[in-house]
């Protein structure tokens, strides 16, 4: 066997490993970013739920006095700004 050819597969071999090890720690990082974003998306839409669900309770109602249609404004507590 020809001592540098062996020489040079050995040292190609070499450098796919680390080529494999920087690629497997980039997939590793890549797939936690992936499932972070995951996380953030969905409490994002909690958020915009609960924020949607808060303003349609905080709609003022239609209601009628003396039969005419009206807004009806809930009562402020003292702490309300």
């Amino acid at each position: 066997m020809d001592p540098e050819l062996l020489e040079r597969i050995t040292a190609r071999r070499a450098e796919l490993d680390e080529l494999e090890e920087q690629l497997a720690k980039q997939l590793t990082e890549v797939r936690a970013e992936r499932d972070e974003l995951a996380v953030a998306e969905r409490g994002l839409e909690r958020m915009s739920e609960q924020l949607a669900d808060e303003r349609a309770s905080a709609a003022p109602t239609p209601g009628q006095v003396g039969g005419r249609a009206v807004i009806l404004i809930p009562h402020r507590t003292p702490d309300a700004e």
